[in-house]
């Protein structure tokens, strides 16, 4: 990671979701459009940025609006000096690379007890990964989710690399969108 930021700085309202879903408390921006604009994926990407200078890496998701928002975790927070409610500067691009996702429990128990799927697996691209992980994620029932594990890991087995008929970005599908903002 470079040490300061070497694009344009932008401001932004950092906003306080109505659920911490049993996290410490953390805070989301909205990416203006011209900031989102600069990435070349409209779904989850990867970033490096600065907040009130304070350097951080994170994954970038879609707003459904085509365009991002940015969880700022409670370490972020405390390190930057950050409150939710505060107009903060932020500067953001692209990483060379794309973090590798977080692997859900089930998720890596289900490619486990596939080898076929597991090395179907083993050889997608980062990307493809990222969006076998967010079409998981986005179920909105545990049923559909189980289901999902399911149809992945058969779908894996049979040699496909990248997940069909699912809109990253929300947009399409109004499946995604950033969180709910606190009163």
């Amino acid at each position: 990671m470079k040490t300061s930021p070497t694009d344009t700085c932008f401001e932004a309202r950092l906003l306080r979701p109505a659920d911490f879903q049993g996290e410490d408390p953390w805070a989301f921006a909205i990416l203006p459009k011209a900031e989102s604009d600069r990435f070349a994926r409209r779904g989850r990407t990867s970033a490096e940025g600065w907040l009130n200078g304070q350097p951080f890496q994170a994954i970038l998701e879609p707003d459904g609006q085509l365009s991002h928002w940015l969880k700022i975790p409670a370490a972020l927070l405390k390190k930057s000096g950050a409150q939710a409610g505060e107009l903060v500067t932020l500067a953001l691009q692209p990483l060379a690379d794309e973090l590798e996702p977080q692997m859900p429990p089930d998720l890596l128990a289900a490619l486990a007890a596939s080898p076929q799927a597991g090395a179907t697996w083993d050889s997608t691209t980062t990307i493809a990964r990222i969006d076998w992980i967010h079409w998981i994620g986005s179920a909105k029932q545990e049923k559909t989710r189980l289901s999902r594990i399911a149809d992945a890991c058969d779908m894996l087995a049979e040699g496909k690399k990248r997940v069909c008929c699912f809109d990253p970005s929300g947009y399409y599908s109004k499946a995604l969108r950033a969180p709910r903002q606190a009163p």
